[in-house]
């Protein structure tokens, strides 16, 4: 596809007026609108493509194999509240669309940073426009929702065509998990790698009730997107780094909207954000979450080949499919701080299994990760799994 970035401003001069008026620090109309228009094309050539509607027996096999998932993995992990997740099969526009509705406690957390971002230039009696003139800072301030809304949800709109289900990537959706599993997607992948689909559907519905599990825990989530907000919360807008690109836009013409997605990309926009605050906080949000994908692996590795015969192949092109999503979606990774490569998920899994192999190859002490958030273990304990085990049994203060 030629453009990644597409224009969502299909509309007349009083619904554009309306939006720039939207509150908060990303335009979530514009977020859903553009990530259902990215959701509804072909990527090879950019035009429309209606997503076919969803095969019932598509979704009862996934309901079927989700009921037989939860009940092993309830057991082996000690969370019964796994057997409770709802399940939905939906289209990659039902699927975007969810998503966005997750991350507005993560991409509203962007208002703290842009609300103490100093503009530097002017005053409010300077910046006061005359007719359809306005200064750069009052100009950068009122685009950055409309542009952050475009990139967000292309982005989001550009991975609902590689989603197989809800966790594919670690994303800091708030409240309580679903399971979605994109039928289409999970279609084509199968075709693609030459799997059976009934088979996958076992191996794909076992990693992502593991990690439904993980995120019915109330902690686990709250430290994700507590994480993941503070993260993107430590950004500091710098206006000059895209207002001469905003000389001359004039709300008032629409042919000014049209340009919209040919001003800053979003490696451009992130770099006029990032700041040396943002360090620790990032190493703090990749250690949890390589700990949460280790244990996944860990409890999948133990139960899958009792459930498929075929399941260490199908598995294997289930974890290049989480490594290999593309440059297209390297927006969300990098705007949410998880940037996860093949070391940070082999520190997590070595962790886990270091764990077990000092239980005697059982999953109960691993499971003790749940009880409380106290026991995620600390940068030495990651690289150290017996540093943990000795600190969790030690009698509490």
């Amino acid at each position: 596809m030629g453009d990644p970035f597409p224009n969502p401003f299909n509309l007349d001069l009083s619904e554009i007026m309306r939006m720039l008026q939207s509150p908060g620090p990303v335009n979530m109309e514009v977020a859903r609108r553009t990530a259902e228009s990215m959701a509804n094309v072909d990527v090879e050539t950019g035009e429309a493509r209606p997503a076919p509607p969803i095969d019932p027996a598509s979704a009862r096999a996934f309901d079927d194999v989700v009921r037989a998932v939860q009940l092993v993995v309830s057991e082996a992990t000690g969370i019964s509240a796994t057997l409770t997740v709802p399940t939905r099969s939906v289209d990659r526009a039902t699927w975007s669309n969810l998503t966005l509705r997750g991350l507005e406690p993560v991409l509203g957390a962007l208002a703290t940073a842009l609300g103490r971002t100093e503009t530097g230039s002017g005053t409010d009696d300077d910046a006061t426009p005359a007719a359809f003139g306005f200064s750069p800072d009052m100009l950068f301030a009122m685009m950055m929702p409309l542009l952050l809304g475009v990139w967000s949800g292309s982005m989001i709109g550009l991975l609902s065509h590689r989603a197989l289900g809800q966790f594919d990537l670690p994303l800091p959706v708030d409240g309580s998990p679903t399971l979605l599993f994109v039928s289409a997607n999970v279609d084509a992948f199968a075709e693609e790698w030459s799997l059976p689909v009934d088979e996958l559907r076992y191996a794909l519905a076992l990693r992502e009730v593991v990690h439904a599990a993980q995120r019915e825990v109330p902690w686990v989530r709250d430290r994700l997107v507590r994480l993941a907000s503070a993260y993107v919360g430590a950004y500091e807008l710098q206006p000059d780094a895209l207002g001469d690109q905003l000389q001359g836009f004039d709300p008032s013409n629409l042919s000014s909207f049209e340009a919209l997605g040919n001003l800053a990309g979003p490696d451009e926009l992130l770099g006029a954000m990032r700041t040396e605050r943002q360090k620790p906080l990032l190493a703090d949000l990749q250690r949890f979450v390589s700990v949460l994908e280790g244990y996944t692996d860990v409890v999948v590795e133990s139960l899958g080949e009792r459930m498929v015969t075929a399941h260490g192949r199908l598995d294997e092109a289930l974890r290049r499919h989480r490594l290999e999503r593309g440059d297209a979606t390297g927006f969300v990774d990098r705007l949410l701080g998880l940037e996860l490569d093949r070391g940070h998920y082999d520190a997590g899994v070595a962790f886990c299994r270091g764990v077990v192999e000092r239980s005697n190859g059982t999953l109960d002490q691993l499971n003790r990760l749940w009880t409380d958030e106290s026991m995620v273990p600390t940068e030495a304990e990651l690289a150290a799994p017996g540093l943990w085990l000795a600190r969790i049994d030690l009698p509490p203060d």
